[in-house]
């Protein structure tokens, strides 16, 4: 079984260290270094309303299950709400600091080309959405695009770093081996995106902790790592914080709370 730091040398090849902590060890000359940021780790003193994405991202979710969210979100000061992009102005109009608005794209299949990715990117944030959770292109991934699976990440990451919207990429973890999963930590982070997410919750399973675990050790301490997917009772999710998640993306809020 190859190593972290095998796979990486493998992609990025060189001999310069890094210095963010990350199971990599080389330098991969990411888009944006983290390596002088603060930490990304789950603090229990905060609580973990402050961890959760507040999500609804159901096919028949109306204004009315938005309002209710929201106002959930407000009395809990959770880090965001996580909606369809149609509810962003809503939201926003609703929320009040420190929640954050948030939204998914090329959701949920991971399939959509480089292109049309990179403009819906730019879509949500004309209007307004502070962070931002794309699918990796999982069909270029799994067939080996290697080119084409960074490339889209970067699409997207770019334009989250000009206008300062945190970028997470969703890996779908059901969906990939051990090797794919450390291959697109690395590609989520040479990018310049912030955090790595296991699950879009569409998939045919969500969040474990022995992915969390794998995730946090590929990226290290400065990257954020968000479990999503199956997170239905405070157990599951004190064991995926407790594993190395330091965001929680759940529909059952009232239920962790």
């Amino acid at each position: 079984m190859k190593s972290i730091e095998q796979i990486a040398r493998e992609f990025f090849p060189g001999e310069e260290l890094a210095r963010c902590g990350g199971a990599h060890k080389i330098c991969l000359h990411c888009a944006k270094c983290r390596a002088d940021e603060p930490d990304e780790l789950y603090d229990p003193q905060s609580g973990i309303a402050s961890v959760i994405d507040a999500t609804i991202l159901k096919a028949d979710a109306n204004k009315d299950d938005i309002a209710r969210l929201c106002a959930m979100a407000n009395e809990y000061k959770t880090a965001s709400v996580c909606i369809n992009s149609y509810f962003i102005p809503q939201a926003r109009k609703i929320l009040t600091a420190p929640v954050k608005t948030c939204t998914v794209i090329n959701f949920p299949l991971g399939s959509g080309s480089r292109k049309a990715v990179k403009k819906e990117a730019k879509a949500v944030i004309e209007a307004g959405v502070d962070e931002l959770d794309m699918v990796q292109n999982i069909a270029a991934l799994k067939s080996k695009d290697w080119d084409m699976a960074l490339e889209t990440i970067k699409a997207v990451a770019i334009q989250c770093l000009e206008e300062k919207v945190l970028l997470k990429v969703i890996l779908e973890t059901c969906f990939l081996d051990r090797e794919e999963i450390i291959i697109s930590c690395l590609f989520s982070k040479k990018a310049g995106a912030k955090f790595v997410k296991t699950s879009t919750g569409f998939g045919t399973a969500g969040a474990k902790a022995e992915d969390i675990a794998l995730m946090r050790e590929v990226v290290g301490p400065k990257f954020g790592v968000k479990a999503s997917g199956g997170i239905r009772n405070p157990e599951s999710a004190k064991l995926l914080l407790e594993s190395g998640a330091n965001r929680i993306g759940a529909s059952s809020v009232s239920a962790l709370l």
